[in-house]
């Protein structure tokens, strides 16, 4: 498979690179009070050099968010993309209020209509382009009956044409269809990887036929086979979080390191890095799956966008990395 493997969003019919890009790590370090929310510093040169490379790869998708970096993701994104924004779909996110200046959130989406409306404005203003091609609401379990107006007015921003399309960041499959009924939603984002797989969420996606964009497909860099110890992990790193989601929080990284040990020979059988081999059983879980790893670097750009050349892995492989990890890959943790 050549590195122009693609997919299709959903039911927007809109064909784009199978291999998306995640936009977080980009974004610098930002803070809810004093827990670092962000992966470290970052150098904003190479981030746009890792970005426009990605681009030379035949990648179309980018995946961002208004509270990564506080903005700075979206205006790096959007300083990146340049004169070529025609040839890309932009995602991001509506969700936490934030300042911009200090990088610290201040709230959440108390108001759902205005709130959106506003957050929206910021990030078009902040990416540098007339519209979002994929707005979607990035708060796992918001309530629903304000999401139904959330729902409301995205419709209504893609009727004045600021948005193309919508989705919903989540891991509730109650939450994925009630957005499903909206007549532009197009993608559920969600939690899906070897360790963590999500079988009601993929259900939901594949019966309403919507793009399943696939968040911590790398599980934070466990899968790439970096990560041995906390250690590791800089200062100002969200991944030096307790929080049950991490990865590589003090509990979960021995046992997942143990798993990443029984399907490692798997994952690299055919030639592949350990995260070709991780994003190749993405794509083998659903034609509906869009892994959107993330980067700091051209050389993970590079690794990554490789993986495409693979493609799925193969229904032997699937069969081996099941048979090792048990039919159940794990509990989904559901997070912003």
């Amino acid at each position: 498979m050549s590195a122009e493997m693609t997919r299709t969003l959903g039911r927007s019919g809109i064909e784009v690179s199978a291999l998306g890009m995640g936009c977080w790590a980009i974004g610098g370090p930002f803070w809810a009070g004093d827990l670092a929310l962000g992966y470290g510093k970052v150098d904003d040169a190479e981030s746009i050099r890792a970005i426009q490379r990605a681009l030379d790869l035949g990648v179309t998708l980018f995946d961002t968010a208004g509270v990564y970096g506080c903005g700075h993701s979206e205006r790096i994104l959007g300083q990146a993309l340049g004169k070529r924004r025609a040839d890309v779909l932009i995602a991001t996110k509506v969700g936490d209020q934030f300042d911009e200046e200090t990088r610290r959130i201040t709230g959440g989406l108390d108001d759902p209509r205005s709130g959106v409306r506003r957050a929206c404005e910021g990030s078009l203003r902040r990416l540098q382009t007339d519209y979002i091609d994929l707005y979607q609401l990035h708060f796992n379990d918001y309530d629903l009956e304000r999401a139904v107006e959330v729902r409301e007015e995205m419709e209504q921003l893609v009727a004045e044409g600021k948005i193309r399309y919508y989705g919903w960041s989540t891991d509730d499959p109650e939450r994925a269809s009630l957005f499903a009924h909206g007549p532009h939603c197009t993608a559920i984002q969600h939690t899906l990887n070897v360790f963590e797989d999500n079988p009601a969420i993929l259900a939901v996606c594949e019966e309403h036929n919507l793009a399943s964009i696939n968040r911590g497909p790398l599980a934070m860099g466990v899968l790439t086979g970096k990560y041995t110890s906390r250690e590791q992990i800089g200062r100002e790193d969200i991944r030096l979080s307790e929080f049950s989601w991490n990865y590589l929080n003090s509990e979960r990284l021995p046992g997942l390191l143990q798993r990443l040990d029984q399907v490692r020979e798997v994952l690299t059988s055919d030639g592949r890095t350990l995260a070709q081999g991780a994003l190749g059983w993405l794509w083998a879980r659903s034609g509906h799956t869009i892994p959107i790893p993330g980067f700091k670097t051209v050389k993970q750009i590079e690794e990554n966008a490789a993986a495409m050349q693979y493609g799925p892995l193969n229904q032997e492989q699937m069969r081996q990395i099941g048979e090792l990890l048990g039919s159940a890959s794990g509990e989904v943790a559901g997070r912003a």
